[in-house]
């Protein structure tokens, strides 16, 4: 219970006394000017009152017989709490938070309000770190982002334990410190490896449509050579029919070039060799090109990447590599066409063509 009496040098009997926005539970006597206070602790415990809090208020006296005769005047009321309850951070996370290298930890500090408010917090961390939001003040978010690089090699259990500590403090300078430990676990650099399946499935198309080029332009000659020994093949059958013919005549004229036509036929073999001969190397360079990229082509299909984060993205990687590579050292006598004006879809629709499929098809043995 407070009470406090107000005077003035004059009689008090010809005066009243008044308040202006009073806290909870302050009065005054208007007719002596007693200022009184009762502290219920309820009002505390309510919110209707704070400890530590800085209410100004307004006290005035009137004259009774003069209006004019009047004073006005202020004094601050602070409310102190004799038992102090301490204020103490509360991160919004349990103790021990556990992420992989490249996620992000994100967690709001707050704090449990005493007797005394916290005023600042710092913070400290048991490893250096970059890139992370600071904390200040009470309900400031905290957020970090470690790097891939952040677990090094020679990390036995591939992870790094880092605390961080949290300290508030009021202005009468009482702390508290909350801790908060973050396992980050070795993670794979997922961003740096999708890039590099892409580069390499780029270069694996590329690579195919220089085959495909490659493949069209040894077809084109390979089906020049087949139509040249065709026509050789035709003159000469076209002779022998011929000779049979004449040869059954009953002209001996006739049965006299009858009997050399054949030999004419004959005659065209040893010049179709000369002229257009069987293209053995080349039949069988491009039946090894058609396999490549076929091989190539379902490789592509049968390690294509599920998401952002496939958990077989370096195994993927590799075996696409190694296969680009080995096919490459397969070829590698063989001229791939870098010229190219022709669109993929021409060259495709080319490779992919029923007379190619057929011409090259894999023959059962």
């Amino acid at each position: 219970m407070l009470n406090y009496n107000l005077e003035i040098n004059k009689d008090s009997s010809h005066y009243y006394w008044f308040l202006r926005n009073p806290p909870l539970g302050l009065r005054i006597n208007k007719d002596n000017g007693l200022l009184t206070f009762r502290a219920e602790k309820n009002y505390f415990l309510s919110g209707k009152l704070k400890y530590d809090y800085e209410y100004k208020v307004n006290l005035g006296v009137q004259s009774l017989k003069n209006p004019h005769e009047r004073v006005d005047t202020a004094f601050t009321l602070v409310f102190y709490n004799t038992e102090i309850l301490i204020s103490k951070v509360k991160p919004t996370v349990s103790g021990v938070q556990i992420i992989e290298e490249g996620e992000t930890v994100s967690f709001k500090v707050q704090c449990e309000a005493g007797s005394f408010p916290i005023d600042d917090i710092l913070f400290a961390s048991s490893i250096p770190i970059k890139n992370y939001t600071l904390v200040k003040e009470c309900n400031d978010e905290f957020s970090w982002t470690p790097g891939y690089e952040f677990v090094k090699g020679n990390d036995q259990e591939k992870d790094k334990t880092v605390t961080l500590s949290f300290i508030g403090s009021t202005r009468f300078k009482v702390r508290d410190t909350a801790t908060v430990k973050i396992v980050v676990k070795d993670a794979l650099n997922y961003p740096h490896a999708n890039e590099e399946f892409a580069q390499l499935v780029k270069n694996t198309r590329t690579y195919v449509l220089q085959l495909k080029y490659s493949f069209l332009q040894l077809d084109k000659r390979l089906k020049k050579v087949k139509s040249f020994r065709t026509s050789f093949d035709l003159t000469s059958g076209t002779t022998a029919l011929a000779g049979t013919i004449l040869n059954s005549s009953s002209d001996p004229d006739s049965q006299r070039f009858g009997k050399i036509l054949p030999s004419v036929g004959v005659a065209l073999v040893p010049v179709k060799e000369a002229a257009a001969p069987n293209k053995v190397v080349e039949q069988n360079q491009a039946a090894v090109i058609r396999t490549s990229i076929k091989r190539l082509e379902y490789l592509l299909n049968d390690n294509y990447l599920v998401g952002d984060k496939d958990p077989d993205i370096s195994r993927k990687t590799n075996k696409l590599r190694d296969e680009l590579k080995q096919v490459q050292i397969q070829l590698i006598d063989i001229p791939i066409e870098l010229s190219n004006n022709m669109s993929e879809e021409e060259l495709n629709e080319y490779f992919d063509s029923p007379r190619v499929n057929k011409k090259y098809r894999l023959k059962s043995r």
